[in-house]
């Protein structure tokens, strides 16, 4: 059975109070420069607790909805731009650029799709790949895993797989590593007793203080934030989230992080990619 979004306490609060313009669309069609994005569909069939998955774009007031929608309003490029200034830029002993190997960034479409991915018996994220050129090919210093230029470059590479689902494997040598994310999903910790689910499962559409809660859906990241003005990482984003809880967050990159960006991602199924989508 479809599971309908719900309206706590508060949201209906606040449609009494006439303040309506505050309030999400969730009926509207997400459609950039002419094409639609897939914001509602099934739940893949290993989410045993939610019938029908949405996008966070689905659970934002109309102002964030709308600034998405238009690129030329989304301030994400102005990070995009950035990154393709540093595409052509060399660093490094090797005195290469990203274009030396990479002469087109367009080549990476659908890449954004497939990751995180196993290779050699360990978890490969965006990040991972980029740091891996970096380093073994560039001869140049790796990147900080949230920082600016790296924040900036990967949303530029999953900016190439825009509109196309989302679709990690998870079975094969992927399993024990869904596995372990997916214990990490559910996993009450901090001080507050939570787990990533009672938000994003358990209570997405209410309100909670000024937020909307969403699904938690990672089919947008890198995204920008209104919050900070900037790019955010997928990692970035669990870190803020254990803070809230009161709990010690996993290092940026750690095994944990990486695990649960593999099986977060895959609750994103069926998605289509927003990067670089605009959240609060």
């Amino acid at each position: 059975m479809r599971k309908t979004l719900r309206y706590s306490v508060a949201t209906v609060a606040i449609l009494a109070a006439g303040a309506t313009s505050a309030l999400a669309d969730e009926g509207a069609t997400l459609m950039t420069n002419g094409e639609t994005f897939i914001t509602e569909t099934a739940a893949p069939s290993h989410m045993e607790n939610v019938d029908t998955i949405y996008s966070g774009w689905v659970f934002r007031i109309d102002e964030t909805q709308h600034m998405q929608q238009d690129d030329f309003d989304n301030p994400s490029f102005v990070f995009i731009d950035k990154a393709l200034d540093t595409w052509s830029k060399v660093d490094g002993s090797e005195g290469k650029s990203c274009a030396d190997c990479h002469a087109d960034v367009a080549d990476f479409k659908g890449l954004k799709t497939t990751l995180p991915r196993i290779e050699d018996g360990e978890v490969v994220t965006l990040t991972d790949l980029v740091n891996e050129c970096r380093t073994d090919r560039m001869g140049a210093e790796a990147w900080k895993y949230s920082g600016g230029p790296m924040s900036a470059m990967t949303a530029l590479i999953a900016h190439q797989s825009r509109g196309m689902p989302m679709n990690v494997k998870i079975d094969g040598d992927a399993a024990p590593f869904w596995e372990r994310g997916k214990e990490i999903y559910y996993t009450r910790v901090g001080q507050l007793d939570m787990a990533c689910a009672n938000c994003h499962e358990d209570n997405y559409d209410t309100m909670i203080r000024a937020d909307h809660l969403s699904q938690g859906q990672i089919n947008g990241f890198p995204t920008y934030r209104l919050k900070n003005s900037k790019i955010n990482t997928v990692h970035g984003r669990f870190k803020g989230c254990m803070k809230n809880i009161r709990a010690t967050p996993y290092k940026e990159g750690s095994d944990e992080f990486e695990a649960l960006e593999l099986y977060v991602a895959s609750r994103s199924t069926g998605l289509t990619v927003e990067t670089p989508a605009v959240r609060n």
